[in-house]
């Protein structure tokens, strides 16, 4: 078993052209960021992805990427080497990571993994806190100014920015309850039943 400290963290955040009725979602735009307990926050990758459908207008008033952004982009399978090199072995990171592990299917047994999902973890350490959306949560631990100081002319809802939003709570956390030297599987499965418990009352 991987000590945290030992471990590289990637992480990857999808912004997507919104579903429209009867359709699948499909991604826009991809962004990965890294991040150690030694080395810090490392190199990053943020790219448009061409599509075949609109943005639609409820999308784009999300993110604010618009159709002529896509033009000249490339596919999201076209990236796979950028991928593999930046997954490969890594503990993959996002919030919420449904829609993450869901547009990565584009990649038929990737292997990518273990997954921390820093929403779930948020929710064990954090339960009292009223919202755990990311953007919520920086505001609330006092974490923007860091993100945006690591990512500068950039905002929420923009796949880099999210991306290393998520890192930034999870090396927060890590500090927070000093979990540097203990193993990588503890931030797997949190244990959220005082946040469902709340929930319920």
């Amino acid at each position: 078993m991987r000590a945290i400290r030992h471990c590289r963290f990637t992480a990857i955040d999808f912004e997507s052209a919104g579903a429209a009725r009867g359709q699948t979602d499909v991604p826009v735009q991809i962004g990965l960021a890294c991040w150690s307990v030694d080395a810090g926050h490392g190199e990053s990758f943020v790219s448009h992805l061409t599509t075949d459908r609109p943005v639609l207008w409820s999308a784009r008033k999300v993110h604010g990427i618009r159709d002529e952004d896509l033009t000249c982009a490339p596919t999201l399978l076209s990236l796979w080497p950028e991928l593999r090199a930046r997954l490969d072995g890594a503990v993959v990171v996002a919030h919420g990571k449904g829609t993450e592990k869901r547009f990565l299917r584009a990649f038929p047994g990737h292997g990518f993994g273990p997954w921390v999902d820093t929403l779930t973890l948020s929710r064990a350490v954090w339960p009292d806190l009223p919202d755990h959306a990311l953007g919520s949560l920086c505001d609330a631990l006092s974490l923007t100014d860091a993100v945006r100081a690591l990512v500068p002319a950039r905002s929420w809802h923009d796949a880099l920015f999210d991306a290393t939003a998520s890192l930034v709570v999870l090396a927060r956390l890590i500090e927070l309850l000093s979990l540097a030297d203990q193993p990588a599987e503890l931030l797997e499965r949190p244990d959220t039943r005082r946040w469902h418990g709340l929930r319920r009352g």
